[in-house]
């Protein structure tokens, strides 16, 4: 069974910097560098939005208008990891950050870590 375990979050002020990594574990039909990866997160009272997702091959990356430019999502096929990180965090980047797995009709979510963003 494929578990996917978030880290890293926490509490920092506007304009500071977080990264969040996501271990993977339990790839026993599929290896992870066959997976499409992605990251997504979600704010209080409102619903689960993607923030960025990177190809399998590892050679394209996209993400939400709100975050282009600050956001940079990375993978490490040799460890099963992948990371978000976050520089010039606003305010309303205080939410559940998640990582997900998918291939084909298989997809993966961890749990999450809570970033928030407070001065």
């Amino acid at each position: 069974q494929v578990h996917l375990e978030e880290s890293g979050g926490g509490v920092v002020q506007p304009g500071g910097s977080l990264r969040l990594s996501c271990a993977a574990s339990g790839f026993t039909d599929f290896p992870f560098s066959s997976y499409a990866l992605n990251w997504y997160r979600q704010a209080p009272g409102r619903e689960r939005e993607f923030v960025a997702a990177i190809t399998r091959a590892g050679d394209n990356t996209v993400y939400a208008d709100s975050v282009k430019g600050r956001f940079t999502l990375t993978k490490d096929n040799a460890k099963n990891m992948m990371f978000l990180q976050m520089n010039s965090l606003k305010i309303e980047g205080t939410a559940v950050y998640y990582c997900n797995a998918g291939r084909g009709t298989r997809g993966y979510w961890g749990e999450g870590t809570q970033v928030t963003v407070s001065s």
